[in-house]
This record gives C-alpha cells, structure tokens and sequence, in this order.
C-alpha cells in the first residue's frame, strides 16, 4: 500500500492532478444533482403518480440531507482519511442514484433522493480541503478556479442535461447517469488518493452532541423554509413545532461550537476576516445560483408552456459564457488584483439578475441571452476568489471543517433563498393581481374587444350568449393571471439583484489575498 507523505504537496505533479481530477469528477456529479431533476420534475411526477407538493420533495430531501452531512465532513476525513471517505462516498452515491432510477413510487424516490445526499455530500467539501493541500502557488490558482467553476456550473447546467436526457431517453436516466463514473472514482481514488491517514481513535471523542444539535437545527430549518410558502407559515402546527425545535437546537449549537474543545463545525474561524466575509459572499452567490436555475424553470414553465427540453435549452447560455469566461478569469488572475475581478464578478453577477426585471410573457431564449450571459460570466469570475480568499485565509489544521462550514454556507444560501422566492411567488402574485384587477373594468376598450371577440366566436357557431360571456371572462382570468405572475417573477429577480448589493458592500471590508499558502499560526 502506498505510505501517505508527510506533505502530500511533495507528490509528483502528474499523481496529484490525476488524484485532484478524479475528486472533482465526484464532486461535478454530487454537485450536478441539486439541480439536474429541475427541469424533469413534470415527467417524474407523471411516472410516479406524485402530486406537485409531492415532487418538491425529490428536490428537498436531497438538499437537506446534504446540508446536515457536509458541515460534518471535516471530522469524518479525520477520522477515515479522506482517501477512505471519498471512497465510501462516491460508493454510496452511486448505488443510491441507481435506486432513484429503479424507483416504483414517490415515497421511495424521495427516500433514496435523501440517501443519495446524505451519502454524497462528503465529496463536495473534501475537494476544496485537497485543493489547498496539494497545490502551492500558481498550481492553487488552476485549482481554485477549477472548483469554482465545476461548484457554479452544476447547478446551473443541470436542468439543462436533465431536460435533454428526459427528452431523449426517461427521467429515469437522470440517475443512471451517475453510474459509469461513480465507479470509476470509486473503483481509483483508493489507488491515487494519499493525504492522511486513518484515525478511528477520534471515534471515542466524537463531538457527538454538536451533531445532534446541528442535525436538529438544519433539518428543521429546512423543512420550515421548503413547506412554509405552502402550508401558511406559521398556520400550520408541524411547521410551528419545527420552527422552534430549529430555534432551540440552533442556539444550543451555536453555544455548543463557541465551548466544546473540539466542536464539529469551527464557527470561531469566523471571526477571521477574510473566512467570515467569504463566507457571507458564498451564502450570496448561493443564492443567486440556486434561485435563479429555480426561478427561471419555473418562468418558463409556468407562463410560457415549456417542456424540459425548451427550459434546458433556454437555459444553456449560462454554461456556454461561464465556459467562454474560463479562459479569461483564469489569465486576468495571474496579473490583476483578485480583489477586482471579484468585484468585477459580483456586479455582472448582480447586473445579469437585475437585467430580467423588465421580463414580459413573451420572453423566450433570445430574451434571457443577455441577463444570462452576464450571469455566467459573473459567476465564473466571482466564484473562484471567493473561495480562494475565504479557505486561503486559514492554516491547514483548519482548513477541514472550515471547508464544511464554507460548502454549508451556499448550499443554505440557496435552500433559504429557493423559499423566499416561493413565498414570494405566492404572496406577490395575490397582490399583482388585486392591483390589475381594480383596473379592469367593462367600459375600457381592451376589455370590451375581448369580450366581443369571445361573444362573436360563439355566435359563428352557433352558442348561446351566456357561454360567450362566461369565456370571455375566463380568458380575460387567464390573462390577468400570466400578467400577474409575470410582475411576481419580476419583483424576485429584483430582490435577488439586491443581494450582489450587500456582497459589493462586504467586499469593502475583506483585506488583500492571493494565492500564497497563510501562516501555520494564522488566526
């Protein structure tokens, strides 16, 4: 068996890329499933029988079962190395995506989809801590900018990949498309991943009682925040009864993680300036990224009839310019302060959210070119500083579960801004609505030719005056109801926009980083 080195850095360049590339294939495919199901959901729902507060789930449990694991990650390397981790991880996930293809109902689709996240979630952190392990320098930058482009690019091209494959083949596919690869990684990670070691001592002194704690107040915040737009809030008992246990747990976890000697998660790295702000700026573009593949589906959905394969290829342009941009951001890094380019990022980020504001019914892929181009772009170029200066600020000792913590703060970033949304959905749209309808009436001109069109159509075949009217004042509904949600769409994309505002801000405070390795008593 290979011996682990004592600085993995000092393995031959062509064993660390080779290593390096394999996590990052596990990484894309963890990362990649968030999303992929978004544009299938209607085709899911169809082969499985599922109601549409039903098929929210296959989304949701994933993402909290995600949640609860990945901020454990640090303590799990530790203790099974991460060679070991990996392994299992990328084992487990391939397994359990073949059981989300093979699913007979709901229930059992939403089971596997939770294990599914649960036991791939520890491939997602564990790369940003083998990125700043392995590569020095300049070899940082490539891998830093790798894994921000593979962490914003996932998400994002997933609806576009699962439309196409549902299209083509079934939506079952969307999971057997994880099995080729999870083998792969699987079956060679063992060989050429050599880090650390195992340590099953830490077993004894686990931090057993911070991860009941975190559990609680993850779990329960996340299923408030997907069923609360839904069930009224705080009408609803089961989601009064999980708001406080989320509430309790979390201060208790809070204060557990400030006192305990060896907590599971390190919240006092916060305090370190650079890992706080970039951890603010990882909660923003989580956000950002998961609210606009969530809000855009539905747009496209909802008020223009789109199948998946439209919405994933209306959706395409954000991938296409990311890539395009790779190039750029990734030469601009080696001579510009990554400071600017990160500003730089977050304002075409911002700019590109803000720019579907003046949306109307009859936007299509030609419409949503620019704002998305600017969006990927933005993505591309804000994305890899910000975590090259939040995890950069931190020595190796705690890079582990800080990089926990780092992951958790964008995949929450986008649980809690995927439920804003969806309550604004809700509540904008009654409001839009109200205020279009008091400016309807029988004596303007629009509404008396709609009516007569309605009433001349039915008297050319031969219908009663009574259906004539009756139709009228359906489509005249319809139509009051996509302009509505249309102004509802608007004013979403609109508060995401003032997110990038408050990460502009927060930049303003965050000192100068590159791509040097911190001191070892960095604090």
């Amino acid at each position: 068996m290979t011996q682990v080195l004592d600085n993995p850095a000092d393995q031959p360049t062509r064993t660390k890329v080779f290593a390096f590339v394999l996590m990052c294939v596990g990484f894309f495919m963890a990362t990649l499933d968030i999303q992929i199901v978004a544009s299938s959901l209607r085709d899911i729902g169809g082969g499985l029988s599922a109601s549409q507060d039903e098929l929210s789930w296959v989304q949701t449990s994933y993402l909290i079962a995600e949640i609860i694991v990945i901020p454990m990650s640090g303590w799990l390397t530790r203790v099974f190395s991460t060679r070991w981790l990996f392994t299992f991880s990328a084992f487990g996930f391939t397994v359990t995506s073949m059981l989300c293809g093979l699913a007979w109902d709901i229930n059992s689709m939403i089971l596997f989809r939770g294990l599914q996240g649960a036991l791939g979630a520890a491939m997602i952190p564990t790369v940003f801590t083998t990125a700043f392990v392995l590569f020095p320098g300049k070899q940082r930058l490539i891998a830093s900018t790798t894994i921000g482009a593979l962490a914003s690019l996932a998400p994002t091209i997933g609806p576009v990949i699962g439309g196409w494959i549902t299209s083509q083949w079934s939506w079952h596919w969307l999971f057997y498309l994880n099995l080729v690869p999870g083998v792969a990684v699987t079956l060679m990670v063992p060989k050429y991943v050599h880090i650390d070691k195992v340590d099953l001592s830490l077993l004894k002194k686990g931090d057993y009682l911070g991860i009941l704690l975190m559990s609680g107040f993850l779990g329960c915040l996340e299923y408030v925040l997907e069923e609360g737009p839904r069930k009224n809030w705080f009408g609803d008992d089961v989601i009064v009864l999980c708001a406080w246990v989320a509430a309790i747990c979390g201060f208790l976890f809070i204060v557990h993680a400030f006192t305990a000697k060896e907590p599971i998660v390190d919240l006092r790295a916060l305090a370190v300036r650079n890992f706080g702000i970039g951890s603010l700026l990882s909660f923003i573009t989580g956000i950002g990224i998961f609210c606009t593949v969530f809000l855009t589906p539905v747009f496209l959905a909802r008020v223009r009839g789109f199948d998946s394969l439209q919405i994933g290829l209306a959706l395409l342009s954000v991938g296409c310019f990311q890539l395009l941009a790779l190039a750029a951001y990734s030469t601009l890094a080696r001579i510009v302060d990554m400071r600017l380019l990160m500003v730089f990022g977050l304002a075409l980020f911002g700019i590109g959210c803000y720019l579907y504001v003046p949306m109307t019914s009859q936007w299509g892929w030609q419409q949503l070119l620019i704002p998305q181009a600017l969006r990927g772009i933005g993505q591309q170029f804000c994305i890899p500083p910000i975590v090259t200066m939040a995890l950069g600020a931190l020595p190796p000792s705690r890079l582990r579960s800080a990089s926990g913590l780092f992951n958790l703060m964008r995949n929450l970033g986008g649980a809690i801004g995927i439920a804003v949304s969806s309550t604004m959905l809700n509540d904008r749209l009654n409001f839009h609505y109200e205020r279009l309808d008091e400016h309807l009436n029988t004596g303007r001109p629009v509404v008396e030719s709609l009516l007569q069109k309605q009433a001349d159509y039915f008297a050319a075949i031969g219908g009663d005056v009574l259906n004539a009217a009756n139709a009228g004042l359906n489509q005249l509904h319809a139509l009051l109801m996509r302009e509505a949600l249309v102004l509802t769409f608007s004013d979403a994309f609109f508060a995401l926009s003032l997110c990038f505002v408050v990460g502009l801000l927060s930049v303003l405070f965050s000192r100068p980083f590159g791509n040097s390795a911190p001191p070892p008593d960095a604090h």
